[in-house]
């Protein structure tokens, strides 16, 4: 349920901005704060009280065999050994616990096996079939099942207004005319505004009712239905209710009877809190801690289920779910159904791949992929189908890896995967030449034809700008990830263009280069990925369910950046100065009477200041450790984070209460001169900073 984009971590860059300003004045205050580092509580599985934190260093892995398919073929040996191989070799590098994966082909499961650790302090060793993981974003697959089912049976249809079903409450029509669809919830294109603050829980006896909950959080409809596909988790548990009304059935029954069951996952459940046995087997969460240990992760439930809230299974449970999706058998879909979760259902460039009902596609070489990744803190998972090859792959860890890379280690096994059953190299070679391949109808590389790029600049300038994710929340805190997310594109010679931002999940990806395939459309020197400009936005082929929107100059994060930064620092050098000014004058014995007013106007500019520097200081402790701070985003349990904005807020009145007073000196002849100014530029930083916090969000709640 996570927010993905940049490998599933909501807060990544943004420490490098408040760091740097506050090192230059707090070098001390930030040793003792990265040495005062903890963990959060672990809620433990099935429910119970919360554990206390704990870090631990694991051992050495345990090998666990991997069941021998008898008829496996030596390819499928072959892709089974690179798996392996790969998956082991990540675990080391990344400082992940523990890991399971499946891979299926024509029906056969030619690879299942766990590696590592369930539980890293108790050194349980991760078993494929009956560890069981949070899924995550990966059970919105089912979900999609659960709500095609109802279609089939005629009690939802793909093109029908949502509030035609909705009981309790109702859909806001902010939209007139243009009502939000089934079919708009299933390929995230409803409009709804993002909103994850505080939409975990850590204990699942604390989780309120799906209907309850969904009416209570309804976010804004930001964009006209069927419109922009943009990640939407609301969406996807409304889809989840749409399914609970309409049977009168709790979605979590429902889908265990009638996914589940049929297909013998019975190792997965949606329940909150999970059945014992179940419970009793789950993964711990883990992000890497300091020393070389682990510290555990909590956080994963949530009235949301249907988007992967809570939801548990095991890497055998998803195998199933892969054979049964390959092989069309019936069992819990129709062929039609089954074509049309498999198929493109909307794109948001003709040119790029697009979505099924969840599943999105992805392209490696020649292959065509169906994935779905799933990130919540502590667990990564990817889910792949190769339909041309009857091939699926499943993979999740338990644990985010060093700076976040365990959300990109599931597409590296997909790549992998994919990969194998290349004819050609997977990556075209990099050029500088004026030829490039060219693209079939459909905007895919390939037919042996070559088009002749212009080599002006001035062909691509038009694209050059900042660019903002969809997925970034117009109303709350998380808004403040607009700051340092954005993608930059610039144009260069020979109709090149230049990016920088996440483009990629890739974690060692820095700046992009990009040459013309066709105008708006292309494609990654030396790569395989593609972008595409259309209407105003950016698109990018490695994902189908986020665009980028083009920024006007002011609305740009560069200039805001700038005020930040620079108000920052005057209101930490007032906050250091001004104390020690006082101090200086009165051991000098220079002190002047003072007009009581004047004293006031001191007093007020330093507590702003100190407001301000307090508030940008608790979110730098929080940011120390990015992982714990996404986690506390989603739990919104942290007291420092419910401190920033309300920091933030009193510093918004005594910023108009300095501004008066900056006046007031002038008027009334306060202070030197010189004593004045500086008054003046700390009192104009100080709404400076209120108001670049306001745009972000950063305030009140």
């Amino acid at each position: 349920m996570t927010n993905r984009r940049c490998s599933g971590r909501i807060f990544a860059p943004l420490p490098v901005l408040l760091l740097g300003v506050l090192l230059v004045f707090v070098p001390g205050s930030l040793q003792a704060v990265a040495a005062g580092r903890g963990a959060p509580a672990e809620a433990p599985a099935g429910g119970g009280a919360p554990a206390q934190p704990s870090a631990v260093r694991p051992a050495s892995p345990p090998r666990v065999p991997a069941p021998a398919s008898a008829s496996a073929s030596g390819g499928d040996v072959a892709l089974a050994r690179e798996v392996d191989r790969l998956v082991r070799a990540q675990l080391g590098e990344y400082r992940i616990p523990g890991a399971a994966v499946v891979v299926v082909r024509e029906g056969r499961q030619v690879l299942a096996k766990g590696y590592g650790y369930a539980d890293a302090g108790a050194r349980t060793p991760v078993d494929p079939e009956r560890t069981g993981f949070f899924l995550a974003s990966d059970a919105k697959l089912l979900t999609a099942i659960a709500v095609l089912q109802q279609v089939e049976k005629g009690r939802l249809g793909l093109d029908t207004d949502v509030n035609r079903y909705l009981r309790t409450f109702k859909i806001a029509d902010t939209c007139p005319g243009q009502p939000v669809r089934v079919r708009d919830l299933l390929t995230h294109t409803a409009g709804f505004d993002p909103d994850i603050l505080g939409r975990a829980e850590t204990d699942p006896r604390a989780v309120r009712p799906l209907g309850e909950d969904l009416a209570a959080h309804q976010p804004r409809r930001v964009r006209a239905p069927g419109k922009v596909a943009s990640y939407d988790n609301y969406g996807m548990a409304l889809a989840g209710y749409l399914v609970e009304t309409v049977t009168g059935t709790p979605f979590a029954q429902y889908v265990d009877r009638s996914v589940l069951r049929p297909l013998g996952m019975r190792s997965t459940s949606f329940a909150q809190p999970h059945p014992a046995a179940l419970g009793a087997r789950l993964a711990r969460g883990h992000r890497p801690g300091g020393g070389g240990g682990q510290v555990r992760e909590n956080g994963q439930y949530g009235a949301w289920s249907p988007t992967g809230a809570g939801t548990v299974g095991t890497a055998g449970d998803m195998g199933r779910l892969l054979r049964a999706l390959l092989a069309d058998d019936g069992r819990v879909l129709s062929a039609a159904s089954l074509h049309a979760l498999t198929h493109r259902q909307f794109g948001n460039d003709p040119r790029l791949p697009g979505l099924g009902y969840v599943l999105e596609e992805r392209e490696r070489g020649e292959q065509r992929m169906l994935v779905k990744d799933g990130d919540l803190p502590g667990f990564h998972g990817n889910l792949a189908l190769l339909p041309g090859h009857a091939t699926g792959v499943y993979v999740v860890y338990n644990g985010d890896g060093t700076d976040g890379r365990a959300a990109w280690a599931g597409q590296e096994v997909a790549d992998r995967v994919a990969d194998h059953f290349a004819t050609a190299p997977a990556e075209p070679a990099a050029t500088d030449r004026a030829e490039h391949p060219a693209t079939d109808r459909a905007g895919h590389p390939g037919g042996g034809r070559t088009v002749r790029e212009s080599r002006s600049r001035a062909d691509v300038a038009r694209y050059a700008g900042t660019y903002r994710s969809t997925r970034t929340s117009s109303h709350e805190l998380t808004r403040l990830t607009a700051l340092t997310g954005a993608v930059t594109v610039r144009a260069g010679a020979g109709a090149t263009l230049t990016t920088s931002g996440p483009l990629t999940r890739d974690p060692d990806a820095g700046e992009l280069r990009w040459v013309q395939l066709s105008p708006g459309l292309f494609q990654q020197d030396g790569g395989q990925a593609r972008i595409a400009f259309r209407g105003g936005r950016l698109l990018v082929s490695t994902d189908a369910s986020v665009a980028y929107e083009r920024l006007s100059w002011y609305a740009s994060p560069a200039p805001h950046t700038g005020a930040l930064a620079g108000s920052l620092a005057l209101l930490v050098l007032a906050v250091l100065v001004l104390p020690v000014g006082a101090l200086v004058r009165v051991v000098r014995g220079r002190a002047v009477p003072v007009p009581g007013g004047a004293r006031v106007a001191g007093v007020l500019l330093w507590t702003t200041a100190a407001l301000s520097t307090a508030a940008a200081t608790c979110f730098l402790f929080l940011s120390l450790d990015v992982d714990a701070l996404n986690r506390a985003v989603m739990v919104d349990d942290s007291p420092l984070l419910t401190a920033v904005p309300r920091l933030v807020a009193v510093a918004a009145g005594g910023a108009c209460a300095t501004v008066v007073c900056a006046v007031l000196a002038w008027r009334r002849g306060w202070w030197r001169p010189v004593a004045r100014v500086g008054y003046g530029l700390v009192a104009l930083a100080a709404p400076v900073f209120v108001g670049v916090c306001a745009v972000y969000r950063v305030i009140g709640r």
